[in-house]
């Protein structure tokens, strides 16, 4: 089961899709679920997956209590 863990986590961090919903979002509530998508849009600016206007947008949002996705750019 571990090893199991191990290789999803790798898979989440290589692929570019971005879920829906940040893991566990549902058992923990909407707080909890707007602070995952925070530290997952820090996660994306540090890694270079998203620009800087990006990130303050999507922030805002997070402070309005809304989630901000932008449509995936085909490379």
């Amino acid at each position: 089961m571990l090893l199991a863990a191990i290789y999803y986590d790798i898979a989440r961090l290589v692929s570019t899709h971005q879920s829906r919903r940040p893991p566990l979002a549902r058992a923990r509530g909407r707080r909890a679920a707007l602070e995952g998508e925070e530290r997952w849009c820090t996660g994306l600016l540090l890694h270079g997956r998203i620009g800087t206007r990006s990130y303050q947008r999507r922030m805002s949002g997070l402070a309005h209590g809304r989630r901000v996705v932008e449509p995936r750019r085909h490379r």
